[in-house]
């Protein structure tokens, strides 16, 4: 008997173009003449449930799959039982409590110390925190070290996953510069793996950057030179000179910045002689003769005619050059430390007139200890924390300024700031200290949000710090803020956060608690 035709496709055409317009196919075998045709809408639904059937029963089974080898075998220690509950909440694969802070904003603190400890995750939260990972990309790194051998199994499986090949090819710890990465990575996972390599294989990395230099977009390349901050050294210094020739002015600026951190550089030295033309010491005062012309070599050394900050021309050239120069050259030529050289009166140009550029003086040191990372110089201009009643101004930016400081030395000052003058003022402060916070500046920081709730202030006016805070303060002060907590009147915004952040404070303990060995 001969098999009835399958007639699937021109069912599927009468479906999409209508009955109207597509004939219905007349059935043949058993079933021929079987369906009433009254109504061509029945009749196609009772053609397409009879074409079903048909097919899926005589459907023949497909060929063997070879099952694909399994994944190597992980050595790691298992994640301890409690924190592996921890993650699951963490993930959203389980409820959590409304009573914590913004959970997803824990995730990367959890992920970094489970990595620390070398922990191998269970299989089955693999597959969600690398669905989690996709979507973050400041946590794929964890992600993959934490997913092991069984993520680098199950990233061909999934598109969704093939971030996974690129940055475990990023974690190669031979100082190999991956070409897969490098040539078909994202352009931020391209930078990222720069960065990286820079800390462990400075020339490499370099090596990697030139390969492909004369291809990169402008924009690129001025982060691409970025990367080099990390590890540079005088290795560094012919191919920063040779991009200071780049036909993009950013790029020239970038070059020129680091070369001015390499204190034995050619550009350091130029931008030294320049330095000593532009501020005289004498008499015991500095007098100040900016530059009155921006020449081709202090262009192509990075310094743009105009200034992109509206500043007066010869301002911007006199920061610019100082910014650049080494910032021991002030303390050899005078002898003097930079608390004295700071303490030193100005003079205005060849006729000593009035100290019209004394600000721009210490914006400019300001600046070059930034970007000499000079603790010395740092700690001078920063000077102490300044009292009520005083400018709270430091030159330059006092975040950054502190960002060069040794992490508990940050800390002090900027506990000492915000228990004179509260929150108001301390956000990029309180940015720049190292996390977790030390328990006297998160003493600091407890207290002064006391005050605020005190004075009547409204939570929402401190929600930077108070977001700052669910992360960084210490969990040890988990007792100080439910006291908060316990004393603030029930009917105010207050309660709420004070309970919000000890209930994330108790969070971050236990979840730090769990991962201990």
């Amino acid at each position: 008997m001969t098999a009835p035709t399958d007639h699937w496709a021109e069912l599927q055409g009468a479906a999409l173009l209508g009955t109207d317009r597509r004939p219905l196919p007349e059935p043949d075998g058993p079933l021929a003449g079987a369906v009433d045709r009254t109504d061509p809408a029945a009749a196609l639904l009772d053609l397409a449930a009879v074409a079903a059937v048909r097919r899926r029963a005589g459907a023949l089974p497909g060929p063997a799959v070879e099952p694909p080898a399994p994944a190597a075998a992980d050595p790691r220690p298992a994640l301890p039982e409690p924190a592996a509950r921890r993650l699951a909440v963490l993930l959203g694969t389980r409820g959590g409590t409304g009573s914590t802070a913004n959970l997803a904003e824990l995730l990367p603190q959890w992920l970094a110390a489970a990595r620390a400890h070398g922990y191998r995750l269970p299989p089955a939260l693999v597959p969600a925190l690398l669905d989690t990972a996709r979507a973050r990309s400041e946590l794929r790194a964890d992600a993959v070290a934490l997913a092991g051998p069984l993520g680098r199994w199950l990233a061909p499986h999934n598109p969704d996953w093939k971030y996974l090949t690129r940055t475990a090819a990023d974690q190669d710890t031979d100082g190999r510069p991956s070409e897969l990465l490098w040539q078909e990575g994202l352009f931020a996972e391209r930078v990222t793996h720069l960065t990286r390599l820079r800390r462990t294989a400075p020339a490499a990395a370099l090596a990697l950057l030139a390969s492909t230099w004369s291809t990169e977009r402008a924009e690129d390349r001025v982060l691409f030179l970025d990367s080099l901050q990390d590890g540079l050294s005088a290795d560094d210094e012919e191919f920063l000179e040779a991009a200071l020739g780049d036909r993009s002015k950013n790029v020239r600026a970038t070059a020129a910045e680091l070369l001015s951190t390499l204190p034995g550089s050619a550009l350091a030295a130029r931008m030294a002689e320049r330095a000593r033309a532009v501020v005289r010491p004498e008499e015991g005062r500095l007098r100040v003769v900016p530059p009155t012309a921006c020449d081709a070599a202090m262009q192509r050394d990075g310094i743009p005619v105009k200034s992109p900050t509206g500043r007066g021309e010869r301002a911007w050239w006199l920061g610019e050059v100082l910014a650049a120069a080494p910032l021991a050259l002030w303390t050899a030529d005078t002898g003097l430390t930079p608390e004295q050289l700071l303490a030193l009166p100005t003079v205005d140009g060849p006729d000593g007139g009035g100290a019209e550029w004394a600000e721009d003086l210490r914006e400019a040191w300001a600046r070059a200890a930034v970007r000499q990372q000079d603790a010395r110089w740092a700690r001078a201009l920063l000077g102490a924390p300044p009292r009520p009643g005083r400018d709270t101004r430091a030159p330059g930016a006092p975040a950054k300024l502190l960002a060069v400081l040794p992490p508990a030395e940050r800390a002090a000052w900027t506990a000492a700031f915000v228990q004179t003058h509260g929150l108001g003022d301390a956000f990029q402060l309180l940015g720049a200290c190292a996390t977790p916070w030390t328990p006297p500046l998160s003493t600091a920081v407890v207290a002064a949000l006391k005050r605020a709730a005190e004075l009547g202030s409204y939570p929402w006016s401190h929600s930077g710090v108070l977001g700052m805070t669910e992360r960084a303060l210490a969990p040890e002060t988990a007792p100080a803020v439910e006291a908060l907590a316990a004393d603030t009147s029930p009917d105010t915004a207050w309660a709420d956060t004070f309970a919000r952040l000890a209930g994330t404070l108790r969070f971050r303990q236990a979840m730090l608690a769990e991962l201990a060995p």
